[in-house]
């Protein structure tokens, strides 16, 4: 009886001379891409089905006596050919499947080339497994509004992680086959509702951690930690530099001329703020320690940039006055 053959190189995709960290680093990719978990109702099963390929070349390519034994079959194979052995396959011995109920998980092709091997050869992550293996801390990030940020808050957010497959115990593989749960990866994905405390005064680009809500150890080792990195939205008022904030505040070309008193919205609410007399357009003022907590101690300031306008609604007063000044400066030229 023929079987199909498998082109493993062309599964993972890399050529027949590729490294065995290239080989690993294409199952991976692979893997993560096809994950079962990943998909619903008829592309899930599709999702299995290349699953199961993928992890079967990986098993063949990624060790050397198998490789070796594939590679003897010739490079002039095409994937779905019907397979009979070369007449120079002298030595090299076959299995039939006839009427012979497998249940490794993978294809006749395989089991045809390689029952009778040794047991099935331990993944890198089967060979960690019996060691006390920490888990891995775990980088995510949190948007904030600049309030949330400043006055602090309590946040309800999801966190995406990777934990140990339970089928498995992160083996990757049940008896001879790859562990149908994960696929043979030994972990599957999770997502998880966590509450987090935003401390007052957090800055842009800081960072919280919350322990032992990483990835899952294995062999009894401790969770990795979970790391959120803090991004402020933009606000519609203020714009943050560093620890400081900058704001505009609009003047009357009156007010700019002769000085005035403005209203300012801080952190802390509205202050008023002196003008001096003859401010021009762009000016900044500051208020001293208006702005964000500073890593060390004190407040950074609030900066605030002038901007002259004229009023929406000039009445005929209004504009003869402005008719006036245009013929005094007319004059003075």
């Amino acid at each position: 009886m023929s079987v199909k053959y498998q082109d493993y190189y062309q599964i993972l995709g890399v050529n027949r001379n590729a490294t065995e960290k290239e080989i690993k680093a294409a199952y991976r990719k692979l893997a993560r891409k096809h994950h079962p978990d990943l998909f619903a109702d008829q592309e899930k099963k599709e999702a299995e089905e290349k699953f199961k390929q993928i992890n079967e070349a990986y098993e063949v390519l990624s060790n050397p006596e198998k490789r070796a034994k594939y590679d003897h079959l010739g490079a002039n194979w095409q994937a779905g050919q019907d397979f009979q052995p070369p007449p120079d396959m002298e030595g090299v011995r076959f299995y039939t499947t006839d009427g012979i109920n497998f249940e490794s998980g993978f294809s006749d092709f395989f089991e045809s080339l390689f029952r009778g091997d040794a047991p099935f050869r331990p993944t890198a992550t089967t060979r960690r497994y019996g060691r006390i293996i920490p888990g891995q801390d775990v980088t995510s990030e949190i948007n904030l509004t600049l309030e949330e940020a400043y006055r602090g808050s309590q946040k309800s957010l999801q966190v995406s992680s990777q934990e140990i497959c339970s089928v498995c115990g992160g083996t990757g593989s049940t008896g001879r086959g790859f562990c149908s749960r994960c696929g043979g990866t030994g972990t599957i994905p999770n997502v998880k509702n966590l509450e987090v405390k935003i401390p007052r005064g957090t800055l842009e680009g800081s960072r919280i951690r919350l322990r032992g809500q990483g990835g899952e150890g294995s062999g009894g080792g401790a969770r990795g930690d979970l790391y959120l990195k803090i991004h402020l939205l933009p606000h519609p008022v203020f714009k943050v530099l560093g620890s400081d904030v900058e704001t505009e505040v609009v003047l009357f070309p009156e007010q700019a001329v002769l000085g005035s008193k403005v209203t300012v919205p801080t952190l802390d609410g509205e202050v008023i703020m002196k003008v001096p007399p003859e401010t021009r357009a762009g000016t900044r003022l500051r208020l001293k320690g208006k702005g964000l907590p500073r890593k060390k101690e004190g407040r950074g300031d609030e900066y605030v940039r002038l901007v002259i306008d004229l009023p929406k609604h000039l009445v005929e007063e209004e504009i003869k006055l402005y008719r006036q000044l245009a013929e005094i400066r007319k004059n003075l030229s």
